[in-house]
């Protein structure tokens, strides 16, 4: 095994430790009555890919904020969902709590990443012989999960609305669900534009958009009710101060070629008044996907 390969396999090796709680995410420099949160991201890519991006963001916020966070990430994004509706983690990177039932667990949103708006898209292989919408009746179509409000509840909800019966299938996360698109497992895919354009980039794959949903924001910086308001704000300076300082920029210059994100990809301060389109979606969404 050469040394780059080897270096690049202990890497994965201690993200995903991490990820079971054994304490690699670059905390250790903290004093030990520090406070201690749970972090949890949705699965947007494959696990180890997760954590090759959160786990050094997560140190420098830590060290900056005076905090200790710690990234929690299940199997699937229904499974880190599911962790956050049993209230088992503080801070989350999600789009899944602003239903109405969801929005009343009192999480705040604080932050927002700043990339390119986002659409809901339902899309085939660039070689595929379905060219519109109709075509899905009867096939299978595959998504991340049932939680996933970009690249499920949008899409799934355009082709119920237009009585297209396509047949649901879940794969975990994106990367599961366009592996099953382009080895022809499924006719389609639900998707966030972003995560497929970085997906196609990244393994070389073509693909025909058959619909594209309205522009939306990408997932929101989220804190429970149950932090203390002082610990909040100083996550929140630490994400938004993260692109301003050189070591803060160099970390997210090098973890957004891990998923295909741009250099300009950092966090912003955010109210949440830009997920309004997502609490929109609730009051009309068909009964299945609310």
């Amino acid at each position: 095994m050469s040394a780059n390969a080897f270096q690049s396999l202990r890497r994965r090796l201690l993200s995903c430790l991490s990820l079971l709680g054994l304490g690699l995410s670059g905390t250790s420099a903290l004093a030990a009555d520090e406070p201690s949160y749970r972090f949890s991201p949705v699965n947007q890519a494959s696990i180890a890919l997760t954590a090759d991006y959160w786990n050094p963001i997560m140190a420098y916020v830590s060290e900056k904020a005076g905090v200790r966070l710690v990234l929690k990430i299940g199997r699937t994004s229904a499974d880190t969902t599911a962790y956050v509706l049993a209230q088992e983690v503080e801070f989350v990177f999600s789009n899944h709590l602003f239903s109405p039932e969801r929005e009343k667990l009192g999480w705040k949103v604080i932050g927002r990443r700043l990339t390119p708006a986002i659409q809901g898209q339902l899309i085939v292989p660039a070689d595929s012989p379905v060219t519109e919408l109709a075509q899905l009746a009867g096939k299978d179509v595959v998504y991340p999960g049932p939680e996933a409000f970009v690249s499920y509840k949008v899409p799934y909800a355009q082709l119920i609305n237009r009585k297209i019966d396509a047949k649901v299938v879940f794969a975990g996360n994106t990367d599961g669900a366009l592996a099953q698109l382009f080895s022809g497992k499924v006719a389609a895919a639900g998707v966030n534009s972003q995560l497929a354009e970085n997906y196609g980039r990244r393994e070389g794959k073509k693909y025909r958009v058959l619909w594209s949903s309205e522009p939306l924001h990408d997932l929101a910086l989220m804190a429970s009710a149950k932090v203390p308001e002082k610990d909040v704000q100083a996550v929140a300076r630490a994400f938004a101060g993260m692109h301003k300082d050189p070591k803060g920029q160099a970390i997210l210059q090098e973890v957004s070629k891990h998923i295909g994100l741009t250099e300009e990809a950092y966090f912003i301060a955010s109210d949440g008044s830009e997920y309004a389109p997502y609490r929109r979606f609730y009051q009309s969404a068909p009964a299945q996907v609310r």
